[in-house]
């Protein structure tokens, strides 16, 4: 696979909102979220697709999204929760680098998937550390 921006973010060469890391695994807020607390899944690891790994890897990456949901329902108060994962061009995958999108919902709000929001850094900076004090182990 070639060099992709989760890369980047991974190395600190492009700023980041993180709201969970490990060893094998990061979660970062997208930058253009569809709705507020949209978050990204991202192992490690740059595979293109989730074809491209192991049963085990797939498991690890998926165990993770329950506790990073979580943070993020409880620090925004969302009603509820999508989570998606595109793989292939096709598929509208457009970073090739695995990644789940974790998507807040709420009952109150008719969101469109085609109208991003662009919300500042400092909303952003402001709602990482609140999702990261609402983790439960």
């Amino acid at each position: 696979m070639s060099h992709c921006i989760f890369c980047d973010i991974m190395h600190d060469k492009l700023q980041r909102h993180l709201i969970y890391e490990d060893d094998n695994h990061i979660a970062i807020l997208d930058k253009y979220p569809i709705d507020l607390g949209h978050s990204l899944v991202i192992p490690k690891k740059p595979y293109e697709k989730l074809t491209d790994m192991n049963s085990t890897e797939i498991a690890e990456l998926f165990i993770r999204i329950p506790k990073i949901v979580h943070g993020i329902l409880k620090a925004t108060n969302a009603d509820a929760f999508t989570i998606v994962q595109n793989n292939g061009k096709s598929a509208k995958q457009i970073v090739p680098h695995v990644h789940v999108h974790i998507i807040p919902r709420y009952a109150n709000k008719g969101t469109v998937w085609t109208k991003r929001g662009i919300p500042t850094d400092l909303e952003l900076k402001e709602l990482s550390k609140k999702i990261k004090t609402n983790f439960v182990s």
